[in-house]
């Protein structure tokens, strides 16, 4: 069986150039609420609050900011990428084309993640301007970058099959992730909780993810890197597997 690259090349520019035309809305917006949360925690609340593991509070929570903008835009990115031609009905268009799940999960995936990353780098450069940091692992922080907006594409890519109406689109991310962030040790050390609360936050999957994005930042994390790492990687194949079944039985999309 041959690899149709003209099939990938073609659905990852359409997602491209979607999210060109709603560059506002795709880019802007992120960025924008993103300085808004430096400006209001970094700045107001972080100059009266002492430094946490030897890190000024401001930079303390870049990595926690970063995540919080990387789930939400990813999730979003890859649920409309795909809802969308179900919406309109070109989904059919797309079944029927010579290409098969794998590559059009890389065409949506692909271009959703590509654009996840992208708001990444500007986030990064947007902290700058409100507090100096450095990044203590930098190869690290691009594979954790790379691995988490892959695993949240493919979990946003699922939502948007499961979706059958712009409401549902909406659930998940602002009901479960949004809160699980915040709950994830985004603004505090889960060291700083109560022996009950620390044990009760190692249940919530975005502690990992943002404790591994801190270590390779700044060196020290609430979780070793490897359970991080491996948590992550657990959860992008469980991912692959769920989207391997809906093209295999046809879930969502023949109906």
């Amino acid at each position: 069986m041959t690899f149709n690259l003209h099939g990938v090349r073609a659905i990852y520019r359409f997602e491209m150039n979607r999210a060109l035309r709603t560059w506002a809305q795709s880019i802007i917006a992120p960025v924008l609420t993103t300085s808004l949360y430096f400006i209001v925690f970094g700045s107001a609340i972080g100059s009266r609050m002492g430094d946490i593991g030897g890190v000024s509070y401001g930079a303390y929570i870049i990595p926690g900011l970063l995540m919080l903008s990387l789930l939400s835009e990813s999730i979003s990115n890859a649920a409309f990428g795909i809802y969308m031609p179900k919406w309109s009905g070109t989904i059919y268009e797309l079944l029927s084309a010579p290409v098969n799940w794998v590559e059009v999960l890389l065409g949506y995936v692909g271009a959703a993640a590509s654009k996840t990353l992208f708001l990444s780098v500007l986030i990064l450069l947007t902290a700058r301007v409100f507090v100096p940091y450095t990044i203590a692992h930098p190869v690290w922080l691009v594979l954790l970058l790379v691995l988490t907006a892959i695993s949240f594409c493919l979990f946003g890519f699922i939502i948007g099959l499961w979706a059958d109406n712009f409401q549902k689109l909406q659930i998940v991310p602002l009901l479960v992730i949004t809160p699980l962030t915040f709950l994830g040790g985004a603004f505090y050390s889960i060291n700083m909780l109560p022996p009950l609360w620390q044990t009760v936050s190692l249940f919530n999957p975005v502690v990992y993810l943002i404790s591994g994005l801190r270590w390779a930042f700044y060196g020290a994390a609430d979780v070793h890197i490897a359970v991080s790492t491996g948590m992550t990687l657990g959860f992008m194949l469980a991912c692959l597997g769920v989207v391997w079944w809906v093209f295999k039985t046809g879930w969502r999309i023949r109906r």
